[in-house]
């Protein structure tokens, strides 16, 4: 079928990625990891270490990543624009706010983290750094995400999800319903009032924010804060300004970015 993934190379990506997250895996976490059986996890492994993307640790069965895993984003580029571009606006959000913030962007299926002042402030669980990932229908930033794609993209996504037999049906299909894209275009923003994929499940909410360039929508902004703490209600209302107003400051930053070399 059309637009089906291949499964088993979802599979080895899926222990490639949580390989290189978690730096050394045993057999048995790269297994878990990539939710397939063990004998399917040492033929994955096997096919890593052949092509140099993993080697094993000596004298211990664990595997880490190799530098040729670092030449796979080569050609990539637009997270190092973005970072610079926002560094410095989200340090001063956080210095305003005192509360975390993150920048993601889409990759796949998941939302990826390209920067965060997690380590910025005190008022934060846990550190996160570039490369964690968080589930594009249950973040705020995944949901932004979303909203703001194409349609064509947007069913795209939806019908990659569908053929993933580690997503149940039944939670997609609920989760799809309660996206509604058109009421977070509308509103400029997308809600979670409880993370739970991530470091401390249940202990913090939030809020994001549309990053653009040129027109078009190119990150999410995500203020993360104690949900014990505040109300969303809240929040929403002593931070979305500042949200907004620091979203704009990145797009006309990225904006920028375009321009200078057409100048040059």
């Amino acid at each position: 079928m059309k637009g089906v993934p291949i499964q088993s190379f979802s599979r080895a990506i899926a222990a490639l990625k949580a390989i290189n997250r978690n730096r050394s895996m045993t057999m048995m976490e790269i297994s878990r990891a990539a939710n397939v059986p063990y004998p399917t996890a040492h033929r994955i492994v096997q096919t890593l270490l052949y092509e140099g993307l993993i080697e094993q640790e000596p004298a211990r069965k664990r595997y880490r990543p190799t530098l040729l895993v670092q030449s796979l984003s080569s050609g990539y580029q637009q997270d190092g624009v973005l970072v610079e571009a926002a560094r410095a606006p989200i340090v001063d959000l956080t210095r305003k706010v005192g509360w975390p913030v993150s920048i993601a962007i889409r990759v796949g299926k998941n939302m990826m983290l390209c920067d965060s002042t997690h380590a910025n402030t005190s008022l934060t669980f846990a550190q996160y750094y570039p490369g964690f990932t968080l589930p594009l229908l249950d973040s705020a930033s995944g949901k932004l995400s979303m909203a703001y794609a194409d349609d064509d993209e947007r069913a795209q996504i939806l019908k990659w999800m569908r053929a993933d037999q580690d997503i149940d049906p039944n939670y997609l299909a609920a989760a799809e319903l309660a996206l509604n894209a058109e009421g977070i275009r509308a509103r400029g923003y997308a809600v979670q009032g409880r993370n739970y994929f991530n470091h401390t499940p249940g202990k913090t909410s939030s809020i994001a924010v549309p990053i653009f360039k040129q027109g078009r929508f190119e990150a999410a902004m995500t203020l993360v804060f104690f949900a014990s703490a505040l109300k969303l209600e809240n929040a929403l209302e002593s931070y979305l300004p500042e949200m907004l107003a620091t979203a704009r400051t990145i797009g006309e930053a990225l904006d920028k970015a375009v321009a200078e070399p057409v100048a040059a």
